[in-house]
């Protein structure tokens, strides 16, 4: 079997991300809720973004700036105050959520311009986004500055706000027909969830007794 091999090393950032973001699919997206030093709310999406740990629970989001010394609104607020809101894009906030993207400028709040909904959370200031599948309130642990314009943000989650009927509160299941939650590709191109299949993990023991050993 042939492979092409990608030298990252002889690459040029543009090009490590376009490989990046086609490989690394489908990404989740949050929609981040974030207040600037003025009181505006900012809310801005990202799909460089993931959670890595449950004890203690824990979120990563890769900042960007635009240039070297000029942060994206979310970077700068985040670099001022602690708290902010991870907001889960479904199906019916996927539009809402395109628009946010929107380079308006720092002094204009999305959610205003948007007409956006939000609704206040239990532990921190920050609103979240009143339509938002699920929203998780969260808390600055620690930001890791790796170049100029890339930053990785450790965020504790606090809280998990779940609309009605999409989680169980006594199993805690995720009702995942329910969520429809999409997924970014790369370029303009996003994905729903499809179809769901399960697949349930061996044990040694039951491996060997499939394998014949």
């Amino acid at each position: 079997m042939t492979h092409h091999v990608f030298d990252f090393a002889k690459l040029a950032p543009i090009e490590r991300y376009k490989l990046l973001i086609g490989v690394v699919v489908p990404r989740p997206i949050a929609l981040v809720t974030s207040i600037d030093e003025n009181g505006l709310v900012n809310a801005a999406p990202f799909s460089f973004f993931n959670v890595f740990s449950e004890d203690p629970a824990q979120i990563v989001l890769g900042l960007q700036h635009k240039a070297p010394g000029n942060p994206k609104d979310t970077t700068r607020n985040l670099s001022q105050r602690e708290e902010f809101v991870v907001n889960m894009v479904d199906e019916p906030l996927a539009e809402t959520m395109n628009l946010c993207a929107t380079d308006f400028p720092a002094d204009v709040s999305e959610v205003v311009a948007l007409s956006i909904p939000t609704a206040p959370c239990s532990r921190v200031a920050v609103p979240r986004i009143a339509t938002a599948p699920f929203s998780l309130e969260c808390r600055r642990s620690v930001s890791l500055a790796f170049s100029a314009s890339r930053e990785l943000l450790i965020g504790e989650v606090l809280a998990v706000h779940a609309r009605e009927g999409l989680a169980d509160p006594g199993s805690f299941h995720i009702d995942s027909h329910a969520y429809r939650p999409i997924g970014r590709l790369a370029g303009h191109r996003y994905c729903r969830q499809g179809e769901v299949f399960e697949m349930k993990r061996v044990s040694f023991d039951e491996w060997r007794k499939r394998a014949g050993r």
